[in-house]
Formats: C-alpha cells, sequence, structure tokens
C-alpha cells in the first residue's frame, strides 16, 4: 500500500448525482500537493455539450419513475438499527414532516405525501438522467415541477434540436456570430458575459450579501448552476428553500448568502458538483457621481423563455433584473484592515491565556440555508478544521496542501500518522475555508514536532494506529489564537451508538485530476456497526478495534471528498467532538467498501501522555 495516496468515501444522498471529488483508486486516502488549476472556459461549446454524458439524450419510453426505490431502502438498514436522536423542538423534520417524540431522546417523523426518510428528507425523484437532453433540469414549485434550461445552441422546451442564433440568445443588443455549430456574441461596448448579459456597473459592495447582479460564471469560467438545480436541491432540501431573502432564486446569478468575502456559486466538473467565487467586479471607490442603473433586456441569460421582472426576494424592492447592489451607499469600498500573509500568526498576550476555555462550540459568521447542507461550508462552522502543508526540508519551495488535520489546543493538530514525512518542512494553516486565496481570519504556523503512534503500521490491506500529533510552533504555550474561525473539537469521552450521522471534511485533492476543491466542502456519513463492518463481503478480518467504518454501504452514489488526517466529528448533546480521523478505504463508490477512520476514542491516554509530557 502507498501510504501518500488515500481517498474516503461519504455520502451526499444527491438522488441523480452526488456532489463528488473523485479520487484514484487506491487504499490510502490521501493525495500529495493541490496544484493550481488552470482558466477553464466550459460555456457554449457545442462539442464539450454533446460529449458531455451528462447531457446524454436517453429514451425513457416506459421506465418507471420508482426504479429507484429498492436502491434507496438499501440504505435504511443502518437506519433502523435505533431511532434518530433529538428533541421535536426544533422540528428535525423536513418538508413540513410532523414530529412525534418517543420518549427523551428519540423522535419519529411522519412525512406528508410524497416525502420519505427518516426526516423526510428524499423527495422524488424528478430530474432523472435524461429528464432535459442537453440542457440543466431545475426543480419548480408548480407542475411538473421541473423546467429544462437548455444549453445553448439546444433549444426548448426538451434540449433536443439546436439552432443558431435563431431567435438571438445575445441581450443588450448583442449580435450573434455563427462559428461552425457554435456561436459567439459580439457585444456593445461595456457589456461582458457569454450573452452580453452582464452590464456595465454590475458590481459589489462590502462582501457582496446585497448583490443582485447578473454575474453567472466562477473565476475560472464554469457556467453556474441555478439555484434550484437537482443537484442541490435533490438532497431532500424543502423545494421552498431557494426563494429566500438572501437573493437566491429560480436563477443562475452569483451571490452570497453565506457570508462568504464574495459572491459566489455552485457549478458542475464532470460528475462532481462545487462551488467557487465568482468573475464578479468590486464596486470602485465612491465617486460623488450617482451611479446610472443599467438594466439587461432578459435577466436569463442561459434560456429563450421570458422571466416575470418579480422582485428576488421579500427583502428588496430592486428587481431581479438590477445590476447594482441595494445598499444605501452603494459606491461605498471598505478597506482591508490589514495585508494577509504568509507568516506565524501572533497571538495577543493580553487575551491568549484566557482563550481555547470551551471546545466543539463553532459560531458560523452567518447561518447557512439548510440547500447547502453537506455540499458547503460556512465560514466559522468547522473552525477546528486545518491544512497540513508540507515542503522538501530547508528548501525555499513553495508549501503544498498534503493532507487535513484538527485542532485540539492552542498548540496540538491531530492528524493521520500515514499524513507524517519526518524530512519534510512542515506547517498548518486553519481559519480559511480556501486554500489559494489570502484571508484575513487565516493563522499559518509551524509545526515544532510530529509524534507518530509508536506502533503505527501499514499493510497492503490496512493502516493500523494511524494517528499523529503536531506540536505547533509558539511561546508559552500559546500558539493559534482563538477567533471566530479558529477554534478547537473537543476530544470524545465514549463510544457513539451506531447509526449516528457525522460530518467529515476537507479540501478533496485527488490524483486523477490533479486538483480537487480550493473550498473546503462537508458532508455527513452515518456510523456503521463494527460487526457489520467485518463481514466477509465488506472488509472481514483486517479491521480491529483501533479503526471504524462509516458511510453507506449501497455504493454507486457514494462520494470521495477530503483528505487525510481530515476530521469526522459528531455532535452528542450539541457539542462537536473528534470522532474519528480520514485513515483509509477500498476504492470509492464500491458497493460495501465505506471509508475506514482511525477511532480517536482508543487513542485518548496517548494523546493524554504526549500533550501533557510536552507541556512547558
Amino acid at each position: 500500500m502507498n501510504p501518500k495516496l488515500l481517498f474516503f468515501c461519504l455520502f451526499l444522498a444527491v438522488l441523480l448525482i452526488p456532489a463528488e471529488l473523485k479520487h484514484d483508486k487506491h487504499k490510502n486516502r490521501h493525495e500529495h500537493g493541490h496544484p493550481e488549476h488552470p482558466k477553464h472556459k466550459k460555456i457554449g461549446r457545442f462539442k464539450d455539450i454533446i460529449e458531455d454524458a451528462f447531457f446524454e439524450i436517453i429514451d425513457r419510453v416506459g421506465d418507471s419513475d420508482d426504479d429507484d426505490d429498492d436502491d434507496q431502502s438499501n440504505s435504511d438498514w443502518l437506519f433502523e438499527l435505533q431511532e434518530p436522536e433529538g428533541q421535536c423542538n426544533p422540528n428535525p423534520c423536513q418538508n413540513n414532516g410532523v414530529c412525534e417524540q418517543k420518549g427523551k431522546r428519540r423522535f419519529k417523523c411522519d412525512c406528508p405525501r410524497p416525502y420519505k426518510g427518516k426526516r423526510c428528507e428524499r423527495g422524488p425523484k424528478i430530474c432523472r438522467k435524461g429528464t432535459c437532453g442537453r440542457g440543466e433540469c431545475v426543480l419548480t414549485l408548480t407542475h411538473p415541477f421541473y423546467q429544462c434550461k437548455c444549453k445553448l445552441p439546444f433549444q426548448p422546451p426538451h434540449c433536443t434540436s439546436f439552432s443558431l442564433c435563431e431567435p438571438n440568445p445575445c441581450r443588450n443588443g448583442g449580435i450573434c456570430i455563427k462559428d461552425g455549430n457554435d456561436f459567439l456574441c459580439q457585444c456593445p461596448q461595456g457589456y461582458r458575459g457569454h450573452f452580453c448579459h452582464v452590464a456595465p456597473g454590475d458590481c459589489y459592495v462590502d462582501d457582496g450579501e446585497s448583490y443582485r447582479g447578473n454575474v453567472t460564471e466562477t473565476d475560472d469560467g464554469y457556467e453556474c448552476l441555478y439555484w434550484n438545480s437537482h443537484l442541490v436541491l435533490e438532497k431532500g432540501a424543502d423545494r421552498k428553500s431557494f426563494e429566500n431573502k438572501d437573493g437566491l432564486g429560480p436563477h443562475n446569478f452569483c451571490r452570497n448568502p453565506d457570508g462568504e468575502r464574495m459572491p459566489w456559486c455552485f457549478f458542475r466538473r464532470g460528475h462532481r458538483l462545487l462551488w467557487d467565487y465568482c468573475d464578479v467586479t468590486k464596486c470602485p471607490k465612491p465617486t460623488g457621481i450617482a451611479p446610472t442603473e443599467v438594466v439587461p433586456t432578459n435577466p436569463d441569460p442561459t434560456s429563450l423563455q421570458p422571466e416575470p421582472t418579480k422582485p428576488e426576494s421579500t427583502a428588496t424592492t430592486r428587481p431581479a433584473t438590477s445590476t447594482l447592489p441595494t445598499t444605501e451607499n452603494p459606491t461605498q469600498v471598505p478597506q482591508p484592515s490589514f495585508a494577509p500573509t504568509d507568516v506565524p500568526f501572533l497571538p495577543d498576550p493580553t487575551t491568549s491565556p484566557l482563550q481555547f476555555t470551551m471546545c466543539g462550540m463553532p459560531q458560523p459568521k452567518k447561518p447557512i440555508t439548510r440547500i447547502f447542507g453537506g455540499l458547503k461550508v460556512a465560514p466559522g462552522a468547522l473552525p477546528w478544521q486545518v491544512s497540513l502543508q508540507v515542503r522538501p526540508k530547508n528548501s525555499n519551495q513553495a508549501f503544498r496542501h498534503t493532507c487535513g488535520g484538527v485542532l485540539i489546543a492552542s498548540c496540538w493538530v491531530l492528524t493521520a500518522g500515514h499524513c507524517i514525512d519526518q524530512k519534510k518542512d512542515m506547517k498548518v494553516v486553519m481559519g480559511s475555508l480556501s486554500l489559494n486565496t489570502d484571508e484575513s481570519a487565516r493563522q499559518t504556523i509551524k509545526v515544532e514536532e510530529a509524534i507518530l503512534h509508536e506502533n503505527y503500521r501499514e499493510t497492503t490491506k490496512a493502516v493500523y494506529n494511524d494517528i499523529a500529533l503536531l506540536r505547533l510552533n509558539g511561546t508559552d504555550g500559546v500558539c493559534a489564537n482563538e477567533t471566530q474561525f479558529v477554534k478547537t473539537a473537543c476530544l470524545p469521552d465514549a463510544q457513539l451508538p451506531d447509526g449516528m450521522e457525522c460530518t467529515i471534511s476537507g479540501w478533496g485533492a485527488t490524483e486523477e485530476s490533479d486538483y480537487g476543491s480550493n473550498n473546503l466542502l462537508e458532508a455527513n456519513v452515518l456510523l456503521i456497526n463494527q460487526q457489520k463492518c467485518s463481514e466477509p463481503a465488506i472488509y472481514g478480518r483486517v479491521l480491529d478495534n483501533t479503526m471504524f467504518c462509516a458511510g453507506h454501504l449501497q455504493g454507486g452514489v457514494d462520494s470521495c471528498q477530503g483528505d487525510s488526517g481530515g476530521p469526522l466529528t459528531c455532535n452528542p448533546n450539541n457539542t462537536h467532538v473528534i470522532y474519528g480521523l480520514v485513515s483509509w478505504g477500498d476504492q470509492c463508490g464500491r458497493k460495501n467498501k465505506p471509508g475506514v477512520y482511525t477511532r480517536v476514542t482508543h487513542f485518548l491516554d496517548w494523546i493524554k501522555s504526549k500533550t501533557q509530557a510536552a507541556s512547558p
């Protein structure tokens, strides 16, 4: 087994295609480095559309709408081990499910048709492969509960035939120019975007929370998915959740609903669902001259169907077609408090001794709407997540992300043993969700010592005692400085019940694609019974009490995400504990091959002995 390649599998419950970051088929689950990916332009190329398996045209005559029920029921066996833990207040049942309390710690959801699942999280599978031909299937609130958004030059309603420049897809007076089976829009001066749909003055202020402009591309040129895309909503969210006060709606305009540093959107790369910041401009400094509002002729540049001009949300009276932010002073531009640098973070000596007195209590910058659960991390939601980065010993080369880790004390990070390479310089980066962007909340601290478990051992089938501690460089026992974005996770004090839903997270660097997500992602997994996971058809006798399985056993819809050493955290009693570390697994998405994690409860005495021995 190569200890420097690792992936792990997790279930995101997207019913058609999982949000995933594919990893190569190796036993171990981490990847060297995280190279920058080149600029891509993926919009409107006829050849790309017809060769994309995602847009395959399928004849569905005679297919049954219920053919996925068996696959879904295969994942319910684990839930049957126990009823979900929790209280009915607040209501844990989604999609207007009625919660019935079962004793002090259990509940049961009575689900309205057609929703199913322990929390009424599974909705009908409306957008099946081939439903929209060469187009994106989005969910709606009225019959037939979906709409096809064609990838031009393919035409509505079924997106199977195509027509070039008739009707003209270019907005705001743009001229459509044919180029074989493709087209391009020659835009009037000041307008930009693939369809000339981004007007002059389309910009954002502050962090872009008020942005209601028309940019629909990421900064790497990927086309944004609709906020009501089935790829996002078929995870089981309330269908009404994409029409909210944060400017989301049945469109694919960039927005910032969760307190990010600028507007962003979801996009698709192959069969993988990711997110990134958008190619949107920050408003210039105020000039004292009132800006002129420019209204494009069609707010939906990827559809030939006219859209209503009603407001996007109840929070503003500005129409959805506005290109200007809805603030009292739209030209006001904030100045950064300081320039982020890649140097060790120096804590405030007047406050540091009182820090990290509580663990496992995140303070997200802004609670994110349920439609993003498992797909995107809100700033401050996983403040214990760190990036372990390495470079050749005593070299001047750039550090590269290699593993995840979890902060358990100001000067201590827990990670997987197979992440340790004593021939490398190591540092940890925390407080940041992005690997390729300097953020003011980022703290970078040198690793003073890496302590690998004495009985660490790897074979061709498994990794044993896969745990290590990183002692960080600091002064007087102070290394990391506690902030809203940097906090510790608690160590567990007892074994948790099978079937509990826990969270894994990581950046998902992959060998297959040479890069994963530059932005931190998370997903939910279920703790799997050890006896079940030790059956011959799963992992057999290779498992021991230093490890456990988590995920889903049916395979197929698993997704691969994250890095070795990254945290599996659970939330018993409303406190997040680090219950496992991403360790190893057998390929990705295979039936009966869930992810395997280091069992942290087995190593509590070891952790205590090492951290106390190193204390001054």
